[in-house]
């Protein structure tokens, strides 16, 4: 019965392990396009966990996971965005920028 029940553990490890993975590779991903299209520098090519939890909604229960990144509006100052999935999708992006108004 041991046996089972540490099995069992290394496999919900190891799912864990590469959905994690993919939620990281996917907002990698946002965070680029996101930055590319507000003609914004990603700095660090990378994201950071900060914070990981449960949310439960009508779909179930899923793995909710905030993502720091590091940008810069014209390169000499670095600013903190942030990303939140909710399991393999995207919730929120935020560069923390005031909306930009179209000259008229």
């Amino acid at each position: 019965m041991s046996h089972l029940l540490i099995v069992c553990l290394l496999l919900l490890l190891g799912w864990f392990w590469l959905d994690s993975l993919r939620a990281r590779e996917i907002a990698i991903g946002l965070c680029q396009a996101a930055c590319r299209q507000r003609d914004l520098q990603w700095l660090d090519q990378t994201v950071a966990l900060r914070r990981l939890g449960l949310t439960w909604r009508s779909e179930g229960v899923r793995l909710r996971r905030v993502y720091r990144f590091d940008f810069s509006e014209e390169g000499m100052e670095r600013r903190r965005g942030y990303i939140v999935m909710r399991g393999l999708n995207l919730e929120e992006l935020s560069f923390g920028l005031p909306d930009r108004v179209a000259d008229a």
